[in-house]
This record gives C-alpha cells, structure tokens and sequence, in this order.
C-alpha cells in the first residue's frame, strides 16, 4: 500500500514507522491514523515482523497532538465518535499488538502522540523531548487513553497534576516518573531504540506476544490478570517455539524461534 503520511523502512526482521508529516509537527488526522493501522496490521501479519520501531520525522516532533483543525467544531456525539474511533483502530490496537512496538521519542509528544507513545510497549526519549497532555487549555481532556494509560506509568497524583496543569515535562523528568523507560542523545535515540529490539528478536514470538497479553490483562476491566497468565503460560507448552526453546537449552546452543 502507498502511504501519504507514514514512512515504513524494514531491516531484516526490524520494521521502522516514521510518522511524515514534519509541516504540521507530525500532528494526527484521520488520514494519517488509518495509515498507522494499515501499517502496524500488515507488519503483525508478516512473521518476519519480530519488533517495531515509531518515531516522528524531523528534528522538532514525535506526534504533537492531534490536528485540531479537524474537529474544532464537532457536536458532542461526533467527539464520543472520534474518541471511540481512535482507540479502537489505533491506541487499544498498537497496545494489543502481538509484535512488539518501542516509542522513539524524537521531540515533542504532546496530546494525542503522548497518548500514542504510552500505548507503545517500550518508550525511549530524546534527551531534548518534551511530553504532556495540554487538552484542558483546549476545554476538552485527553480522549485516546491519556486519562487511563498515564496513571498506570507514573501514579495518580502525578498524572492528575500533568492533565490538570497542561504543562509539558522533560526528558529527565519523565524517565524519574517511569513515563519512558530510558533517555538517550537525540543522535543515539534510534540506534538505541534498534539495540532494544535486536535484544527482543533473539526471543521466542510466541510467548512474546503472550506476554504482551497477559500483562495487558491486568488493566483490562473484568480479565483477571493472573487467570490469563495461567492460561498462557499453559498454551506455551504447545508451541513449536516451546519445543525449539528447551531443546537447545539442553543442547546447549541458541535457538532458532519460528513464532509457532
């Protein structure tokens, strides 16, 4: 498929998403929203898809929100309609997707790309990034996860006072919160971003994107996160991965993982 917002680079079995839209400071429409779902589908569906990396293109931006543009005027049953929207093709869908997705956050990642980052599995900034959720300034809250995923990552307290405020943090400030899980120099930001993924593909797929799941399962209303962990945790012993993985321990050698 042809992409007018996104860029897609694949090296081996690492994928690169670049968000392309550096004039409008790589701001989310609809558009560009449908794109990221087409692309992040076909990726999980391809098996030599084993890590995804995201970031924004340009030196300014990750995603710096939503384009506002796009729903100034909306009634009240168009905005539940655009929230709705928007998780379900793409916030819940890139937090539920079995490959694994680490956030390279460039610079700015604000409203909507904070809230796009945080559904990532995996969030390393820029040492000169910038995150928040500005929506109270704009007389709306934050309407693709924000209200939910950033008490998860950094504690209620914190996460009323950066909505409430609407003031960005920095870098620093949130990997001591827990928001990203490492800060790097902007030039080390991708290679890093890419020594991460090189460490997860070594793994078995399968019982990564269990893992995915059952970690998922505890912050999910009426899933009890220990049952799905049991659960999953049995399904591995059917897996071609299973038998490959405990075959080369005990052969004392590296194993070759199908995702089967």
């Amino acid at each position: 498929m042809s992409y007018k917002n996104i860029l897609i680079e694949k090296e081996q079995t690492i994928a690169t998403i670049t968000i392309n839209r550096p004039e409008k400071l790589n701001a989310l429409n609809k558009l560009t929203i449908q794109e990221l779902h087409h692309a992040f589908s076909e990726l999980e569906q391809n098996q030599d898809t084993r890590a995804i990396i995201l970031t924004g293109s340009g030196e300014k931006a990750f995603v710096a929100g939503a384009d506002i543009a796009e729903f100034a005027r909306f009634s009240v049953e168009e905005g539940v309609q655009l929230a709705a929207q928007g998780q379900d093709t793409l916030f819940n869908f890139v937090e539920n997707l079995k490959v694994p997705v680490i956030a390279a956050i460039n610079g700015f990642a604000l409203g909507g790309g904070l809230e796009l980052a945080m559904a990532c599995h995996i969030r390393v900034a820029s040492n000169v990034a910038r995150m928040g959720l500005p929506e109270v300034s704009l007389g709306i809250i934050p309407g693709y996860g924000g209200t939910q995923r950033l008490p998860q990552l950094i504690g209620k307290g914190r996460a009323l006072e950066m909505i409430l405020t609407a003031e960005m943090v920095t870098a620093d400030e949130a990997y001591r919160t827990g928001l990203v899980n490492h800060v790097v120099g902007k030039e080390e930001l991708l290679p890093y971003c890419n020594q991460i993924a090189q460490r997860i593909i070594k793994n078995s797929p399968a019982a990564i994107s269990m893992a995915i799941n059952a970690i998922n399962a505890n912050y999910k209303e009426g899933e009890n996160g220990f049952e799905t962990e049991i659960k999953s945790f049995g399904k591995c012993f059917g897996t071609v991965d299973f038998k490959e993985g405990t075959k080369a321990f005990l052969e004392k050698r590296k194993a070759v993982f199908t995702g089967e």
